[in-house]
């Protein structure tokens, strides 16, 4: 898995913005095999991370929280009811945006393991410009709104800024 060309370029991406990305054996359960969130960090087991994709996803959680929670991400100190509904769309949306970025092909990140079975629909959703989540990040601070496009601002899949303020 470490030498799989997109890894290497996920892993320089996420720390070039302040996203730590930390190797080494995870030995509780965790949601994705061999990834677990930390405060800014993200934990990875390469020998049980099954797709390099799943890191930008993880990632998206820490860059869509507000900066001032993400140092208790992984700790009891981060609210129960983190992350909500609407950061998991945003993470999504931040995970896909990151991809073109990269050009990492879309299914690297929705791949058919995850997603509840709607990976395909999220790769035909992003690649037809139609962003889901995009409002949100627009909220967030993170990508520009429809007037900041307006004034000549890039739009989606380019950001303000990467992590949320």
């Amino acid at each position: 898995m470490k030498n799989k060309p997109c890894l290497t370029q996920i892993v320089s991406f996420l720390e070039s913005i302040g996203i730590e990305v930390a190797e080494g054996p995870l030995t509780a359960a965790t949601f994705l095999p061999g990834l677990e969130l930390g405060p800014n960090v993200i934990y990875v087991d390469f020998d049980k991370l099954k797709h390099p994709g799943d890191i930008l996803h993880e990632a998206g959680h820490i860059a869509v929280t507000e900066s001032t929670l993400r140092q208790y991400i992984g700790t009891d100190k981060m609210p129960e009811d983190w992350p909500n509904m609407g950061d998991e769309i945003a993470a999504i949306a931040w995970s896909a945006a990151v991809a073109q970025h990269l050009e990492i092909p879309l299914s690297e990140v929705f791949h058919p393991d995850g997603y509840k079975g709607a990976s395909d629909w999220h790769i035909e959703n992003f690649s037809n410009g139609n962003y889901i989540g995009l409002p949100l990040l627009q909220w967030m601070g993170i990508a520009y709104n429809d007037t900041e496009i307006q004034n000549g601002h890039p739009p989606f899949p380019a950001f303000k800024s990467w992590l949320r303020p």
